[in-house]
């Protein structure tokens, strides 16, 4: 009952020992989402942080904020951001510290119970809730990782952004305006201890494999396909390579592939 809390927590508190002594100017650095700094993608995590509590404690008012979103599909999300984005780094380290400890509270009170709270997707338990908001710490970590330069090592928790992907194919299938497959899917992926991750009948007719990191980094849309090693056997699952999305709402925009990467020198 306790996990996917505590890997919220922890994942959250990883990214934090990222942002948390930074200068000013490392705030303001570009990260790979366009015109997003490092503060727009903590600025992101803090209001959507905002907004589950707000789905959690008042559902009515969530409901005016996804009209907001229904409304204004390409610019919801970035106004929340340049919001925060605007605010000086301690304020806005506070604000995003505050919102998910609340957050973590307000989730583990709601564990007990079958409640399902409204979202910009399906409806969400506790526990699923708690996941995808994992998912996009750990996906938005990443952009605030690559921006500074570090790489960080993936963990179990990734288990959590694999499975959020793969129950969403359906998902993406529809967000596309295509039809979901009639059949179920093989996911065969690599976890990051060489564990394998399996979803899916092992009888499936077709298949997707490859390193866990690579999925999660694909569903999340951070890396482009073409410079991931995950493997599609099958056309639908070809297909649904090229427009997975674990995440609620619209189509992202995805990342260009960085092509070949440059040979050692003659």
């Amino acid at each position: 009952m306790t996990a996917p809390f505590d890997d919220l927590r922890d994942e959250s508190q990883q990214l934090d020992s990222l942002v948390a002594a930074l200068t000013p100017e490392q705030w303001a650095a570009p990260t790979p989402a366009p015109r997003w700094t490092v503060a727009h993608q903590i600025a992101h995590l803090a209001w959507t942080d905002r907004a589950a509590l707000l789905a959690m404690g008042d559902p009515e008012a969530f409901a005016a904020e996804v009209a907001k979103a229904l409304a204004a599909p390409e610019s919801f999300v970035d106004d929340g951001a340049d919001e925060g984005a605007a605010q000086e780094p301690a304020a806005l380290l506070a604000r995003w510290r505050d919102g998910r400890e609340e957050l973590q509270e307000a989730l583990r009170a709601a564990a007990a119970s079958k409640a399902k709270f409204p979202w910009y997707g399906p409806p969400m338990s506790a526990a699923s809730m708690a996941t995808g908001r994992l998912m996009e710490t750990w996906a938005h970590g990443e952009d605030v990782a690559e921006a500074l330069g570090v790489e960080r090592p993936p963990t179990g928790r990734l288990r959590h952004v694999a499975r959020i992907g793969v129950r969403a194919r359906d998902f993406a299938f529809a967000a596309h305006g295509l039809p979901a497959p009639d059949a179920e899917f093989r996911v065969e992926l690599v976890g990051p201890g060489g564990e394998l991750w399996a979803y899916g009948s092992e009888g499936a007719g077709q298949r997707v494999t490859g390193p866990a990191l690579d999925f999660c980094l694909l569903v999340t849309q951070r890396a482009h396909r073409d410079d991931l090693a995950v493997r599609a056997d099958g056309p639908d699952a070809d297909r649904w390579l090229d427009i997975a999305q674990a995440f609620a709402g619209p189509p992202g925009r995805g990342r260009p592939p960085k092509g070949p990467r440059p040979g050692p020198a003659a």
